[in-house]
């Protein structure tokens, strides 16, 4: 079965990682749109128009089933998306309810892009949960900048982190969603300034659970290696990608 994974850029290599986990015998393509990244910090309507090109070019590669591996591009689009192809579509979304739920009494932070934390749906998610009082967000954009130009450099992410956190009490919060593709590449330099009572959670493993149970797939006892193809806005890439998904663990 060949599986489309898009982003705005590299963070939806997140993604792809944990679909690879999971289903290890299927066939990807993975796109990257990287000529207009970040699509956070843009206007909503010329990111709808990006979302449909990636989705027009990948629906022509004949894909079976398409995960938008982005908050930001699911929020704005997937209604949309899904009245106009006939394919599976598995968006992804701040994975707040599972953050609820493991937070017992303390609050729950949400980090994301700026549009994100902006858009009605996100609003709806914490309004729907009842949790309006519990769930406090906080972008953190320069996060998607430093993965897009391959920043992992502890002295660069941690006092940014650090900054960025410091106006909270982080004693009163249970956990902290990573609400953006981009976050899990840096989610040790979180675990290393946040109190041990905190858990950081992000929504790739029930996001392809959720594709996984959409397409009726099983686990296979016969193990093949994926095939994985990627593209840079619409120039196939055999190396710039490749390198993001061998440095997550």
């Amino acid at each position: 079965m060949k599986i489309g994974i898009f982003d705005s850029g590299v963070g939806g290599i997140t993604v792809l990682k944990e679909a690879l986990k999971q289903l290890p015998n299927e066939e990807y393509i993975y796109y990257a749109d990287t000529e207009n990244v970040p699509y956070g910090t843009k206007p909503k309507e010329e990111v709808k128009g990006y979302i449909f090109n990636v989705v027009k070019f990948l629906a022509d590669k004949d894909i079976d089933a398409l995960v938008i591996a982005c908050n930001t591009a699911t929020s704005i689009a997937v209604k949309e998306l899904r009245k106009k192809y006939s394919f599976p579509i598995i968006g992804m979304e701040p994975a707040v309810k599972p953050a609820i739920e493991k937070s017992e009494d303390k609050k729950v932070l949400v980090t994301a892009t700026t549009l994100t934390l902006k858009e009605q749906k996100f609003q709806d998610l914490v309004t729907k949960l009842h949790s309006e009082d519990i769930v406090d967000p906080l972008p953190l954009p320069k996060l998607v900048e430093y993965a897009e130009n391959f920043i992992f450099d502890e002295e660069i992410i941690i006092p940014y982190l650090q900054r960025e956190l410091s106006s909270y009490n982080l004693d009163e919060y249970g956990t902290i969603v990573l609400g953006c593709t981009h976050f899990p590449f840096y989610k040790d330099y979180f675990k290393k300034i946040v109190p041990n009572h905190i858990e950081i959670i992000d929504g790739n493993e029930g996001t392809i659970k959720h594709l996984k149970n959409t397409l009726n797939l099983e686990d296979s006892t016969l193990w093949r290696r994926s095939k994985v193809t990627f593209y840079l806005s619409g120039k196939e890439d055999k190396e710039v990608l490749k390198k993001y998904l061998d440095i997550i663990r």
